[in-house]
């Protein structure tokens, strides 16, 4: 069965001790774990680690898995989103170091996934981009092989301010582009964590990708989003796309839930499938944050019902 975890990034207060018992107590299977650089970087959620892996020891390996074994919560992934294709080369450097300490940990954890983006250079087009995305993810695809650990490059266009405008953060955002990722980077660890979200406000067919990406679904997010029409229609296509849409929890967006789990069931996935709560009304405060994963995990769990061990199976 799938497992429903989620996405820790969303509490930076909380060790990660009060993550995993977070997660217990409200009914998650596994976490994403977010593992920025510690020193912190400037945007949303930069500087939340609650594994720091620039410090990996085996005592720190074992001290994790005395968590994982303590509150029965798995580890999903590894996660750092940050733009390793950024015109600034200090920038984009510091992001691949960091990506390939990201995957060396998650083989020290015996993980073997992380989560991450493609990245990009927002002022140029898609062909642009890719020579430079082929330099760069060619090697890191081929450390993570070395490490037996998988790449899930997560699809949001991270498009959210005049700054990313025109083109986003992230190439890695649509079917077109998956494909040809995918014929030229061939390598089974790259695959996608897939976050119907932001298809629907790209007015892409979520459940027709999932359909043909199946065997590239390494990890997938559970968000939901709005789309406000009446917006769109006033301010178009090319605005901002915050303009005129808005992330919410699950069930309280446009993504259609039971047909997401029933097409995700259909083509043979099994994996984890974990809440990012990106939603602005359960940001505000702590006790908003525990009250949107508390929401999600009721929700979902609608979806993804959790085994009873104490009921054994038919003979």
């Amino acid at each position: 069965m799938m497992q429903l975890g989620f996405v820790t990034a969303l509490l930076p207060e909380a060790d990660l001790e009060q993550i995993f018992a977070t997660a217990a107590a409200y009914d998650y299977e596994c976490i994403e774990v977010a593992c920025w650089p510690p020193q912190g970087l400037d945007v949303k959620f930069g500087g939340t680690a609650h594994i720091d892996v620039t410090s990996i020891t085996t005592e720190k390996v074992a001290e994790i898995n005395r968590l994982v074994d303590k509150y029965n919560v798995h580890i999903s992934a590894l996660a750092y989103y940050p733009n390793p294709l950024s015109p600034d080369a200090e920038e984009a450097e510091v992001a691949q170091t960091h990506i390939r300490r990201v995957i060396a940990a998650a083989a020290e954890l015996g993980i073997g996934q992380m989560n991450t983006f493609i990245g990009r250079d927002c002022k140029k087009s898609v062909e642009e981009n890719w020579p430079r995305m082929l330099d760069t993810f060619g090697p890191l695809v081929e450390y993570a092989e070395q490490h037996q650990v998988k790449i899930g490059i997560e699809n949001c266009p991270m498009l959210f301010n005049e700054g990313q405008w025109p083109g986003g953060w992230n190439l890695a955002t649509t079917p077109a582009i998956w494909r040809k990722l995918f014929q030229d980077l061939p390598s089974p660890a790259l695959g996608l964590n897939f976050d119907p979200s932001h298809l629907v406000w790209q007015q892409i067919d979520y459940l027709g990708a999932m359909k043909e990406f199946a065997s590239r679904l390494f990890h997938v997010h559970a968000k939901d989003t709005r789309v406000d029409y009446s917006a769109l229609k006033d301010v178009g296509i090319f605005a901002l796309p915050t303009e005129w849409h808005a992330d919410k929890l699950p069930g309280l967006g446009d993504v259609d839930w039971g047909a997401f789990f029933a097409t995700l069931g259909n083509v043979g996935y099994r994996g984890p499938v974990c809440v990012e709560v990106e939603d602005a009304t359960y940001e505000q405060t702590l006790e908003d944050k525990y009250l949107a994963l508390k929401h999600s995990s009721h929700y979902l769990r609608n979806y993804i019902p959790r085994r009873d061990p104490a009921i054994p199976s038919p003979t």
